[in-house]
This record gives C-alpha cells, sequence and structure tokens, in this order.
C-alpha cells in the first residue's frame, strides 16, 4: 500500500481472495487482473497442466483483450475457482503495524525485508519449497528459484535490524 492510500489490508486480501459467494454469475471465482499474486497462481496452474490454449487472454490486460469482456470471463471462470481455492487454502498470518503507509513506513521495512530474508533466489535455499510446490512451474524465475509469490525484493540482502521491528510487531499481537 502507498502513501495517501485509502486501501485498507481487508481490501487487499479480499482482491486475493476471490468472490466467494457473493457473485451471481462467478460464486468464488475472482479478478486475476486486480490482484497480481492470483494472476501468478493461475499462470503455473497453467503452464503445470498445459492450458495456455484454453486460457489465451489470462496475461493480458483488459486493454488488450479483443473480445467481448462478459465471454472471457465466462472463460477464464474455472480457472479464477482454482486460484480461489489454492489461495483460501493458504495460510494467512499478519502482525499489526500501525503506521501511514509509503516508502519508509514500518510496514514497508518489513515485507521488504522479510521478502529478502526468506528468498532463496541466486542462492543456496535454507528452506526449500517442496517439489509439489504450484510455484515450481511460474513463468517466472524469481518465483521459481525464490520460493515466493512476491519477488519484489527477493534478489536482495535483507538488514537484520528489522528482525527488532518484527519482534515488536509480533510481542504487540500476542495476547500476554
Amino acid at each position: 500500500m502507498s502513501a495517501g492510500s485509502s486501501t485498507t489490508l481487508w481490501d487487499r486480501l479480499k482482491q486475493h481472495y476471490g468472490t466467494g459467494s457473493g457473485s451471481s454469475n462467478h460464486p468464488h471465482g475472482g479478478a486475476h487482473r486486480a490482484s497480481v499474486y492470483r494472476k501468478r497462481v493461475g499462470e503455473a496452474i497453467i503452464e503445470k497442466y498445459g492450458l495456455r490454449e484454453d486460457y489465451p487472454d489470462w496475461d493480458e490486460r483488459w486493454s488488450g483483450v479483443d473480445r467481448e469482456r462478459a465471454a472471457v470471463r465466462d472463460e477464464e471462470y474455472a480457472l479464477e475457482r482454482r486460484v480461489s481455492a489454492f489461495v483460501r487454502e493458504q495460510p494467512f498470518l499478519w502482525v499489526p503495524l500501525d503506521d501511514e503507509p509509503g516508502a519508509d513506513s514500518d510496514r514497508r521495512v518489513l515485507e521488504r525485508n522479510s521478502i529478502a530474508l526468506l528468498s532463496n533466489f541466486d542462492r543456496e535455499p535454507v528452506d526449500p519449497r517442496r517439489t509439489d510446490w504450484i510455484g515450481r512451474h511460474s513463468r517466472s524465475r524469481a518465483i521459481r528459484e525464490s520460493g515466493l509469490w512476491n519477488v519484489d525484493h527477493a534478489d536482495e540482502q535483507y538488514d537484520g535490524g528489522f528482525l527488532g521491528l518484527f519482534a515488536d510487531a509480533v510481542d504487540d499481537a500476542t495476547p500476554p
């Protein structure tokens, strides 16, 4: 989230989670064009199962799709459901960092350094992903090698100073 943004954590998570039962036309689907995470998971599923011909517009922004949106949404619905099922099965943990979004915010420092710490990109994996991790089928080398879906900062070194910020955030989230 960037400075001045009114988007909340829960708004962003709903974009990744998908439509749930709230969509009459596409229940439990989603909108991968509004979520890079959904897009990347869908790409990996397409690659793993050889589905490129079934989903020719998956990589396109709406401005690049030369067909009726409703028809494309209908065609992509089965894959959107698969992506939603995958996303909903993932564990979700968060720590409260109640500062304003921005380039130097605590949340940005925590995100950047957590990704850099956990990434296996261009280094010997300390905690490699399982061999059946769907991300191994990603078109993105950074996703395949880092073991992460968010690869912003995956090729960076982390600043160990962020661990204190993380520990404090965990303490704030943990009941006494």
